[in-house]
């Protein structure tokens, strides 16, 4: 049939009676449509006449016609809802621009009704803190913000947000931000004239239903996973995943079917969940029915349960499980049992893995269990901030869970499998993996020496800021190496170290001690505090406040018999200096334990109001109570803020609310509003910080929008500064976004608004050598501001840690930079004090460590995390620096076998060995000797020389009797000119320096690849090798005798041997060997006598004491400023040298 030209015709016959002709002008119009829409606008209301008239038989045509009328209007929500009443004759299977549209409307309507239904709605309200903060003008409390102001999204963080995705979406859809009319229509999707009734939700849904049957026909089950978690239907979630598993069972196809497994979109959704989904109550629903849905598969992925079984802090499912996969006998079984144990030990609390270990069937119950038990429940049970996250549905099944299991009573287990249980409680405590990386950072130790020693040469020591920047770089340098070689080899300069220069030398050997958890305590013997004796001198306090602190950063986030040590004594301390060590090592020896008794310990001391322990008292509030979210301990800190007048103090509280709140999420915005409106701002700066803290790693886009609204607004430099270093906290997981987000800020006028910036691209960029960020922190080293050059430094220095000139051509560049800023004598101080500190990080560990704010499995590093927001408070207090430690990740693979022992074995890398291999040690340049300066030469000198030459030529010539023609002597020109010290011209090649410079680098650069392309690709690794991040792509255990439980992740990895029953190679672990301590002198005087004469003793003797035994004595004598401390000698009359020269012309001017 020819198509029609006009619709006019056809058109007309809608307004006739006869329904015949009705049906054939829709007919007709539903062809040609396309071309005809605009004559038939003008009949649009006929149409939808016959679409509401009962008694015509082709309303769904009627209707399919209309809609095909607004989708040409672009009135999307009319036509779906038309497209929705044309019933069948919508043909989902059409390929076409008005199908996918309509197709796309109903799921984005489906997802936002959805999403309005599944809000939480409370009928009690969310109990409040008791706080101190002030009332607005209104006499609303400033914590329950107006919930429609435009400029702080964040405090509409109670409404659900439009999409879990965070899609922009150019039309009128759902906005979940608007009030609902109450009338029973959606807001924001339909025109109140258009009602929203029963009879077009179900059509919607069969809709949808249709479109979930069409994808699983076609095995696309993503795209119903997906659009299920956003519309938060669990249903179908599992009936998605159990029609996957069904499809499987029924097609028994190979791998290459087009089907996926229910194992892969487990893994699938699991993926989404913990990195998509930021809102933490529906990321529990979804991790509860993964769990529930990977115990109904025969054999089910153990590490995937482990890992929700973390983050949903499950400890009795956890020991349920380890006891189950022991209990089943064979070596696989307990092989991944063990493995899931290092996992659990990487991802987990101190809390958490001391109830797992407790909950181990072999254990018997001790006689003071119960008590631990009630203290652990108080904890537990103690009043917290997100009831709204919790429901008492969820929190009865648990309970009664709980109790049926507690009820079973454990049956006796086998020698074999206590064996097992006895293995695993070892691996819970962290023993095992800090043995191993304790190992693997002596055994690769790659330190530059001749680095560390220009970093000591070029600051003067005596300057105290030069000192601790020179002792924090050899921390870093060193962590975790064991090596102290340093301070044994530079006493005279360690004995410059006074006051608090001398509390960050001796705390640095708890960074480079990090671990050694067999000696740590002997090593720090000689600088722990002593009891009084009548008549004898105890030491210096600030030695003793830092072998506290030191002690803590050995046994960090291991709690061991140290934690009672360092409260023994921190409790029986009276010196503040103590007192602020001690209250440091607490914090970090006891991160994350919760323990009652500690924090009682804390505040007591804290109410003493003391400036200079109580700011370190409030961080070790907060890393005590990491996490919890515990209210009695937020109330006590934020009474005590508004209280003190001790900034310092005030300072310290709110960083510790901050640690409270860390990854609370939701739980956090009651504080997070009520620090932020407060009038001092010091506390709202700690209200940026635990915003941080809360949402970390999430990407949250709300919190992202009150950090940059706080960045721009606030008048206060400090606030601002954090708002813009939180983006780094925030977005880590994001990397390559955070460059664009800063970019601008990064060229603010406020120097404090771009150090922000280099920071949070330090952070948030960490070992990924991102180009994007190194372009811009580039420009900032010539900054006019010097500690914003001092962070762009030190945001490099993170930022390429572990690169080389094959993976970063810039890196060479970076460290030049870096070694020139300190040798400049013109360069400030605090750029100095960036520089140095940044080539120990860029060096960290024995360039065996990176920094990593995430686990090898993708969990949150709570230690890591911690450390770097600690670290950044250096700003105020440089022994805060030591935190950084805690950031620093071994970059290994470390291989046991299932008596957990060391075997020697190999895999592959299937790189270029110069790839990934270590920086080329700085060459070493001899000095050359200083070249003589010329004399100047008087004219009329050199006139007399040549005429007594010439006379003394005549007369030899005279007096041989030889007639010769006088030659007469060459003047080169110079005539009467007087000789002087003429600069010596340089050669062509150094005139132009820079292109000079540029081809040297690029010849470097052409040199680098021949050498690289001359290499065979593929290289075998020995067993405790260091595998940098980007390496472990190209890594594979090849068949053999050992195989490892799972894909290999980098860290420590169980092996399963194949074949037992023959002989296995170990390596031998060189870490283990003893140390002896030196004994500490007794007097001031013999410690200065052993510090700067030491006696001499074998090389063997001297390497097995160690330089933290020879320090001792420089660093335990008292300052020569300390009260009751010996004077210090009188400095000798120094002697002034005069040039006898100059004084001859003064004679002969007078």
């Amino acid at each position: 049939m020819v198509g029609l030209t006009s619709a006019s015709g056809v058109v007309g016959f809608l307004y006739e009676p006869d329904h015949e002709l009705q049906i054939f002008a829709l007919r007709r119009l539903n062809e040609e449509i396309d071309s005809l829409w605009t004559e038939v606008v003008d009949s649009i209301g006929q149409i939808e006449a016959l679409y509401e008239d009962s008694a015509f038989p082709e309303r769904q045509l009627a209707a399919l016609v209309a809609a095909k009328v607004y989708y040409n209007l672009q009135e999307y929500t009319e036509s779906m809802i038309f497209a929705l009443g044309a019933g069948n004759l919508f043909d989902l299977d059409h390929d076409g621009e008005f199908e996918d549209t309509i197709i796309s409307k109903c799921v984005d309507t489906y997802i936002a009704l959805s999403d309005t239904s599944s809000t939480p709605v409370t009928n009690h309200p969310p109990s409040k803190l008791t706080t101190a903060f002030p009332s607005t003008a209104n006499g609303a409390s400033s914590i329950s913000a107006s919930l429609t102001s435009p400029t702080t999204p964040f405090s509409q963080s109670t409404l659900p947000s439009r999409s879990l995705l965070s899609r922009q979406d150019s039309t009128n859809t759902f906005d979940p931000s608007m009030q609902s009319s109450g009338d029973g229509n959606a807001p924001g999707i339909l025109p109140p004239s258009i009602p929203f009734n029963r009879g077009i939700e179900e059509q919607l849904q069969a809709m949808i239903d249709q479109l979930f049957e069409r994808c699983f026909r076609d095995g696309r089950y993503r795209q119903v996973v997906g659009i299920a978690v956003e519309a938060r239907k669990l249903d179908v979630l599992r009936r998605s995943i159990q029609r996957a598993s069904e499809d499987e069972r029924k097609e028994k196809k190979s791998s290459e079917s087009k089907l996926m497994r229910g194992e892969d979109l487990l893994e699938y959704l699991l993926e989404i969940c913990m990195n998509v989904v930021q809102e933490r109550s529906l990321r529990n629903e979804l991790l509860r029915l993964i769990l529930d849905l990977l115990h109904d598969i025969p054999s089910p992925d153990c590490f995937s349960i482990a890992k929700c079984i973390v983050y949903l802090n499950e400890h009795k499912m956890a020991s349920d499980m380890l006891a189950q996969l022991v209990q089943k006998g064979d070596p696989k079984s307990l092989a991944i049992a063990y493995q899931i144990a290092f996992d659990l030990y990487d991802n987990s609390t101190q809390g958490f893995l001391k109830k797992v270990r407790e909950e181990l069937p072999q254990r018997p119950a001790p006689a003071t269990q119960n008590g631990d038990h009630t203290e652990d429940d108080q904890g537990e049970n103690s009043k917290e901030t997100d009831q709204l996250l919790q429901s008492s549905a969820n929190g009865e099944a648990l309970s009664s869970s709980t109790d049926d299991s507690q009820s079973e009573k454990k049956e006796p287990v086998s020698q074999e499998a206590q064996k097992a249980f006895e293995s695993i409680g070892t691996i819970l405590q962290g023993t095992k993996t800090i043995e191993l990386d304790l190992e693997f950072l002596y055994r690769n130790n790659h330190t530059d020496m001749a680095i560390l020693n220009k970093i000591k040469d070029s600051l003067e020591a005596r300057n105290s800021i030069f000192h601790t920047a020179v002792t924090l770089a050899n921390a870093f340098m060193h962590a975790g190496t064991t090596n102290d070689k340093f301070f044994r080899d530079n006493l005279e300069w360690l004995g410059k170290a006074v006051n608090w220069s001398k509390f960050t030398a001796t705390a640095a050997l708890g960074v480079i001690h990090r671990g050694n958890l067999g000696q740590g305590q002997k090593l720090l013997d000689p600088y722990l505090p002593k009891d009084q004796v009548a008549g004898a001198n105890t030491g210096s306090a600030y030695s003793q406040g830092g072998s506290l602190y030191a002690l803590g950063l050995i046994y960090a986030n291991h709690e061991t018999f140290a934690l009672d040590l360092i409260r023994n004594h921190f409790t029986r301390a009276t010196e503040e200096v103590v007192q602020h060590g001690g209250a440091l090592g607490l914090g970090v020896a006891g991160m994350a334990t919760g323990d009652e008794g500690i924090y009682e310990d804390l505040k007591n001391v804290l109410y003493t109001d003391s400036a200079l322990n109580g700011e370190a008292v409030g961080i070790a509030m907060g890393l005590i109570m990491l996490g919890t979210g515990s209210i009695r301990a937020l109330e006590d800190m934020i009474q005590y803020a508004h209280d003190t007048q001790h900034e310092k103090i005030v300072r310290g509280l709110a960083l510790g609310m901050a640690l409270i709140m860390y990854s609370r999420q939701e739980a956090a915005d009651e504080l997070v509003s009520g620090l932020l409106e407060d009038p001092d701002p010091i506390l709202r700066y700690g209200g940026i910080q635990t915003l941080a803290l809360a949402y970390c790693g999430t990407g949250s886009n709300k919190a992202v929008r009150k950090l940059l609204h706080v960045a721009v607004s606030d008048v206060s430099d400090d606030v601002r500064r954090m708002a813009v270093m939180s983006l780094g906290f925030i977005l880590f997981r994001k990397p390559s976004s955070v460059p664009r987000m800063v970019e601008l800020l990064s060229e603010s006028y406020n120097p404090h608004v771009r150090y922000g910036a280099a920071m949070a691209l330090g952070i948030s960029c960490a070992g990924t050598g991102l180009d994007e960020a190194i372009d811009l922190l580039e420009p900032m080293i010539q900054d006019p501001t010097d500690f914003v050059r001092q962070g762009a430094l030190i945001a490099l220095s993170m930022i390429m840690v572990q690169h080389n000139e094959a993976m970063n051509p810039k890196v060479g560049t970076i460290r030049k930079t870096l070694q020139k800023a300190i040798g400049n004598r013109h360069e400030d101080a605090m750029t100095k004090f960036g520089s140095a500190i940044s080539l120990g990080i860029i060096d960290a560990g024995g360039r065996n460590c990176t920094i990593s704010l995430q686990t090898q499995t993708g969990n949150l590093n709570m230690g890591a995390i911690v450390g770097m927001a600690v670290f950044t408070q250096y700003w105020y207090w440089f022994p805060l620096t030591h935190f950084l430690s805690l950031s620093f990740t071994p970059t290994s693979v470390i291989g046991v076998d299932q008596d957990l022992e060391v075997p020697s074995y190999k895999f592959y890398s299937a790189t270029r060995p110069s790839l990934f291999d270590y920086p080329p040690e700085q060459e070493t340049k001899t000095e050359d000797a200083p070249e003589k300066v010329k004399t100047a030469v008087l004219s009329t000198t050199a006139q007399a020389k040549r005429r007594a030459q010439k006379k003394e030529k005549q007369q030899r010539r005279e007096s041989m009797d030889i007639d010769q023609t006088p030659t007469t002597p060459k003047t080169s020109g110079l005539g009467d000119k007087m000789d002087t010290d003429e600069p010596v011209p340089k050669p062509e090649e150094e005139k132009d320096d820079g292109a000079e410079k540029k081809e040297g680098e690029d010849a470097k650069d052409g040199v680098l690849k021949k050498r690289m392309e001359k290499e065979k690709v593929g290289y075998d690794m020995e067993n405790m090798s260091r595998v940098l991040p980007a390496q472990r792509k190209f890594i594979s255990f090849p068949k053999g005798r050992y195989e490892p439980v799972k894909k290999p992740t980098g860290g420590v990895i169980v092996l399963t041997d194949t074949t037992p029953s023959e002989g296995k190679s170990l390596l031998e672990l060189k870490a283990r060997k003893t140390v002896k301590p030196a004994a500490a002198p007794e007097t001031l005087q013999d410690r200065v006598n052993a510090a700067f004469n030491p006696p001499e003793t074998p090389a063997a003797t001297r390497e097995e004491t160690g330089g933290a035994a020879e320090a001792a004595g420089v660093l335990n004598a008292v300052d020569e400023d300390v009260e009751g401390g010996e004077e210090a000698e009188v400095p000798r009359p120094f002697e002034f040298y005069e040039d006898e020269s100059e004084n001859q012309d003064e004679e002969g001017q007078q």
